[in-house]
């Protein structure tokens, strides 16, 4: 039953990593951009969502309000200052990280902004259903209502993601733009707008993950940011390169860590995070997920 316990655990929070690696895969895809603006993002669309709570009290409508809200900032950050910069550094000798050095400098930025705002006290964003755990008889269960609802939600988010990248024309052409965007250009798509949905459909996880994420701990403008280190791991372990290595990763790290925490030391709980990098890059450095190579002419 611990076992079991722990699995539960884990699976809830590696759902959660699953969406913020999902959110850096993207953009790592079409642009190459490792975007450590997303924890900033973030914790900006999760104020938003704050503030339609308290205004409406009402957690489903808060909720697409933060997602429109992530959408929007992270369409805006590529259309402001990713394109431009691409196109002013494009020939430069920082062409390669003038853009990750961007968004370093986004996010101090916005937590800065968001601190002045709403201020640094921390505020509670309660959860729509019980966090208590489940009780089966006499034994109640560490995992909760809550906790099953972000492990549904994150399966539908990704359920609906799986549909829009394949089943969809805007889905063709964001893969399309990602792998071959000079091919993509002759064959009339429009690349920089395509990518800067992606920015947004990426901006729109990120603000799922911090709104499912905020209820079990507190909301002040840094709280977003372990997320977002642990979300990077999940990324690179699952493989930069692959949507569905993002999923399997945010979960095996969830999982991982979550049995560290229960069975070894708490306090191990973030060594081990990066033990487990290390070893996956020792052991498969282009992820558990690797991107398929193409045959040679």
């Amino acid at each position: 039953m611990r076992i079991l316990n722990t699995f539960l655990i884990g699976l809830s929070s590696g759902s959660i990593y699953s969406l913020m690696a999902f959110a850096l895969v993207l953009v790592w895809r079409s642009t190459r951009v490792v975007n450590f603006a997303q924890a900033g993002q973030a914790i900006l669309s999760t104020y938003i969502g704050y503030v339609a709570l308290t205004h409406w009290h009402n957690y489903w409508l808060a909720l697409p309000v933060a997602v429109v809200a992530g959408a929007i900032v992270g369409g805006l950050v590529d259309l402001v200052v990713i394109r431009n910069l691409a196109k002013r550094s494009a020939h430069g000798p920082l062409a390669s990280i003038a853009p990750i050095i961007a968004t370093l400098g986004l996010l101090g930025i916005i937590r800065a902004v968001v601190g002045m705002v709403w201020g640094g006290d921390l505020h509670q964003y309660p959860a729509p259903v019980s966090n208590h755990g489940f009780t089966f008889g006499t034994t109640t269960i560490p995992f909760s209502p809550y906790n099953l609802l972000i492990v549904a939600t994150t399966v539908g988010v990704m359920a609906l993601f799986a549909l829009l990248f394949q089943r969809t024309s805007l889905g063709l052409a964001l893969r399309a733009s990602a792998f071959a965007p000079e091919t993509s250009r002759l064959a009339g798509v429009r690349v920089d707008r395509i990518r800067t949905i992606g920015w947004a459909i990426s901006g729109a996880a990120g603000a799922i993950a911090g709104v499912l994420v905020t209820p079990q701990n507190s909301l002040s403008p840094n709280s977003l940011d372990l997320l977002l280190v642990l979300g990077f791991v999940a990324a690179v372990i699952g493989g930069l390169e692959s949507l569905i290595g993002a999923a399997i990763g945010g979960l095996v790290l969830g999982v991982g860590l979550a049995f560290v925490r229960e069975f070894v030391s708490t306090s191990l709980e973030f060594p081990a995070t990066f033990m487990v990098l290390l070893l996956v890059l020792l052991v498969k450095p282009a992820g558990l997920i690797a991107a398929r190579k193409g045959r040679d002419a």
